[in-house]
């Protein structure tokens, strides 16, 4: 610093120290709250130049630039707004068509497909544990027939897709990839993602079907045949979305997230797959929770965290390996059933804090959806609020607009200190999967989501129409239900595909597949052969759970 720098320090300094022990010691007196982090440390009452040694040049940069800090693109939403993109689907194909083409009408500009239990975790309908749940909160899809109905009159060479799905994420990937072929659409045309992340589904999920390790080697699979073939798709969503969810702090959304997807690089690298090659088409999936400067600080931190990391520690040269590009949900779990209006202003926060921190896409939640799935005019007050924010609020003017805040960079570097020291913390146990075998993940985030509550419960945390400013009010009688007959519907769908297509070709197709896990290919090409013969989801799972076996999670 120079010397006049140095003065001004000085000066200051002394300044704060009056104003500190003057006007503030008077006010603090009088009437002053302690605030917090969702991590808990404590927010002063002010920030200045003070608060950190942030370089401009080494720690923030330009939009576009390493460490992309401001943002993975030079226009920001300038040049392209982000992905509005709402997450559907419930009941059957037909019924979830009908919901994407209304969002579609309504100004959605990119499709996000909500799957029903028993498709994430591989069974079919007529599976005796499928039994209540078909239909239930996402489509049911049981064979190609299902997603041909899915995605009728829907040009998939314009839309991008988003599906929603992990240990079955090559299955359903495989669908789209057919149907597509059925509508003259290539391969290489297509743009969208398969969420397939694994990790996380162990430790804040539950939606898993194999052990770690064929899990995983299912995920590079694909990281190879999209290299090649899908070279606009996004082949993994690392998803902290639901690790937040769960309970987690957002020092510990991002490290978590983080440490899967080193866990996945390394397992591609592994594979003998060049980091250059699929690391540009990592994609990640981010929460946004109501404390609105924390959640865009998060989103910085991370950016700027996943450049380092590819650039350091694996080497990327391209700069697109080294950006992290992240779709953004607001906070299911912050949404209550008790006045649900109120869910409207929370998700307006929750999508400024996303825009404000540079997200590529989001979904905002409907207010009712603590109470049922959306009602049309729920989802679109929700898509609404993402074009209002667009287009009438002036926050995509310019990128990273609040960049620059005092607070803001001083919580951007502390977020960033602190995932660090849990990724450190990490390697030093072996890498994320021995974290997560030891129960180290499970135990920091059921801390957190206890301490949580107890505030809550305490009132240090106030949650309007939950523990202050109650109502006695009925619930709303609006609400959208499943018609009971879609399981059965669904059921007869799946008779009918298999009494009509050819089922010897179906045993040969899934005998290929058998012999390829055995000898250890890559199975996509497999699993497309067997898909474009309307092989079902289940059973192409039960030939893989005879190979792989099925995971028990252990007690911790």
């Amino acid at each position: 610093m120079t010397e006049t720098g140095e003065g001004r320090k000085k000066e200051l300094e002394e300044k704060l120290s009056q104003w500190l022990e003057g006007p503030f010691a008077r006010a603090q007196a009088k009437k002053w709250q302690k605030a917090f982090t969702s991590y808990r440390e404590e927010v002063k009452n002010l920030y200045t130049p003070l608060d950190g040694e942030t370089d401009y040049l080494e720690d923030m940069g330009f939009p576009g630039e390493y460490p992309f800090t401001r943002g993975v693109y030079p226009t920001m939403y300038r040049g392209r707004l982000w992905t509005m993109r709402q997450y559907a689907g419930f009941a059957s194909a037909e019924e979830s068509n009908r919901r994407y083409r209304y969002l579609l009408e309504q100004g959605q500009t990119g499709l996000s497909i909500a799957f029903d239990l028993p498709t994430q975790i591989g069974l079919d309908s007529d599976h005796p544990m499928a039994s209540g749940e078909v239909g239930k909160v996402g489509v049911a899809i049981d064979s190609l027939a299902d997603m041909e109905i899915l995605f009728d009159g829907i040009p998939l060479e314009e839309v991008s897709t988003s599906m929603t799905i992990n240990s079955p994420a090559a299955i359903l990937m495989a669908m789209y990839v057919v149907v597509a072929e059925k509508q003259g659409v290539k391969p290489e045309e297509l743009r969208g993602t398969i969420q397939n992340d694994i990790l996380k589904e162990y430790f804040a999920r539950g939606t898993y079907i194999f052990p770690p390790e064929p899990s995983i080697k299912l995920i590079t699979d694909i990281f190879a045949y999209c290299s090649e073939k899908m070279p606009r798709w996004n082949t993994i969503s690392i998803s902290g979305y639901h690790i937040r969810e769960a309970g987690a702090n957002a020092v510990q959304e991002v490290a978590f997230t983080l440490a899967d997807g080193i866990a996945y690089v390394k397992a591609a690298l592994e594979a003998g797959l060049d980091v250059d090659d699929f690391a540009p088409r990592l994609s990640f999936f981010f929460n946004s929770q109501m404390n609105v400067l924390e959640e865009v600080a998060k989103f910085r931190a991370a950016r700027r965290i996943w450049a380092k990391i590819m650039a350091e520690q694996f080497n990327a040269k391209n700069p697109k390996s080294r950006m992290l590009r992240f779709h953004t949900q607001t906070a299911g779990a912050a949404l209550t059933a008790q006045q649900p209006l109120n869910n409207v202003t929370r998700v307006t926060l929750q999508a400024l804090a996303a825009v404000l921190g540079g997200t590529q896409s989001l979904h905002t939640n409907s207010y009712d959806e603590a109470l049922a799935l959306p009602s049309e005019e729920s989802v679109r007050i929700a898509l609404r609020t993402q074009q209002i924010l667009a287009h009438e609020s002036g926050v995509g003017a310019t990128a990273d607009p609040i960049g620059g805040s005092y607070y803001i960079e001083n919580l951007t570097d502390d977020i960033e200190k602190q995932v660090f020291e849990y990724l450190d913390k990490i390697e030093n146990m072996g890498g994320m999967e021995k974290a997560i075998e030891s129960g180290y993940v499970q135990k920091e985030i059921q801390k957190s989501a206890y301490e949580m509550q107890k505030r809550i419960e305490e009132e240090e945390e106030i949650i309007i129409g939950v523990n202050k400013h109650k109502l006695d009010e009925p619930t709303p009688g609006d609400l959208l239900a499943m018609d009971p007959q879609v399981e059965k519907q669904q059921q007869e769908k799946l008779v009918r595909v298999k009494e009509e297509r050819d089922n010897k070709q179906v045993k040969g197709k899934l005998d290929s597949l058998h012999e390829a896990a055995k000898n250890d290919e890559n199975l996509i090409p497999h699993i497309i052969d067997a898909v474009r013969v309307y092989a079902t989801l289940g059973e192409i799972c039960g030939v893989l759970r005879e190979i792989y076996g099925e995971y028990r999670a252990p007690t911790f």
